[in-house]
């Protein structure tokens, strides 16, 4: 992200979502784009190439797709081709939606430097991965970096390996990897750490159920929020319990964009909105009872009562003792 205006960005993850379908990785774009997301981002990747044979599965994946085999096949069947990317790109193109993939391994880097991307997203996982890290800042692009599983010193360290390699202006993810991300884990507040210890822009990757916990992280200042979403919670994959359905994934943007008006310019002043009732809902000064001329007002002869047209109640000790310059029926307002 080159710059942020106060519109929350919002990433709509398909992740491998898509199951290695690119039929399926072109229905994700058309519900991405019709809930309004700014950005559909998938992960590029050659299984082989970041992933050990002996790599076992995380209980996450174990749990969503069984013990049998290993992490490198589950995720060799979740893979698309660099052709199937440049397929999904020109259809985010027509659809009218941002394309961004997320590359895990640097052939995937150098392939995505090519497709003309606005910024790097970096994953959790490769926040300690050195080669990685100084390929994607040579590129001279603007980069988002999510901090799942990191230390603060973790996170200062690719900071400035970043830095130090040409990255352009960085924006950091405050993440929890597990999937789905339980509530007490999720530690919000660690926002306002990383943007204090830092300087930069935060958002927030969110691997929660829900949407509650990106809401929020809205209204703590996030100016990026990134979701994982899928066309079915039911199909198989280590993704899809932690995802949201289409209808869900709408449901999130609007949210966002509600809570981004509400949050507003800190002004304290009546809105435009709000003025029009200012009269009805206040109060005035008006005749507890019938009020003689030359009578002095006493707080048994006044009372503070709607609408608020008339003298203010703040100014109650100032009317108090002064003498009424006319006759006043009850419940007229008074005048001095």
């Amino acid at each position: 992200m080159t710059e942020h205006t106060g519109r929350v960005f919002i990433i709509a993850e398909a992740g491998v979502n898509h199951g290695g379908d690119l039929d399926l990785a072109k229905k994700m774009v058309d519900a991405a784009e019709n809930a309004g997301a700014d950005a559909v981002k998938f992960q590029t990747f050659i299984a082989e190439e970041g992933i050990s044979a002996k790599a076992a599965k995380a209980a996450y994946q174990m749990e969503a797709t069984g013990r049998e085999g290993s992490q490198l096949e589950m995720v060799k069947a979740l893979e698309l081709s660099f052709s199937d990317f440049l397929e999904i790109q020109a259809h985010c193109r027509r659809r009218g939606i941002l394309f961004l993939s997320t590359p895990f391994d640097l052939p995937s880097i150098d392939f995505l430097s090519g497709l003309g991307m606005p910024f790097w997203k970096i994953p959790s996982g490769e926040i300690t991965h050195l080669p990685y890290l100084i390929r994607i800042a040579q590129t001279g692009k603007p980069v988002v970096m999510s901090t799942g599983m990191a230390t603060m010193e973790e996170v200062l360290w690719a900071v400035e390996v970043l830095t130090a390699n040409g990255a352009g202006p960085i924006t950091l993810l405050h993440c929890n990897t597990e999937y789905p991300t339980p509530f007490a884990d999720v530690n919000l507040r660690a926002m306002e750490t990383l943007r204090r210890e830092t300087g930069l822009p935060v958002g927030y990757s969110d691997h929660t159920v829900g949407v509650e916990a990106s809401v929020a992280a809205v209204a703590m200042g996030a100016v990026i929020i990134e979701k994982h979403f899928t066309l079915d919670k039911s199909q198989a994959g280590p993704d899809h319990r932690a995802s949201l359905d289409p209808a869900e994934l709408k449901s999130l943007v609007l949210a966002v964009r509600h809570v981004e008006q509400a949050l507003g310019t800190g002004d304290k002043s009546p809105s435009a909105s709000e003025l029009k009732n200012r009269e009805v809902a206040r109060k005035s000064l008006v005749a507890r009872k019938e009020i003689r001329r030359g009578t002095v007002f006493t707080e048994e002869n006044i009372a503070v009562k709607r609408p608020g047209t008339g003298i203010s109640p703040a100014r109650w000790f100032e009317v108090i003792g002064r003498e009424a310059k006319r006759d006043f029926k009850e419940d007229e307002l008074i005048e001095l």
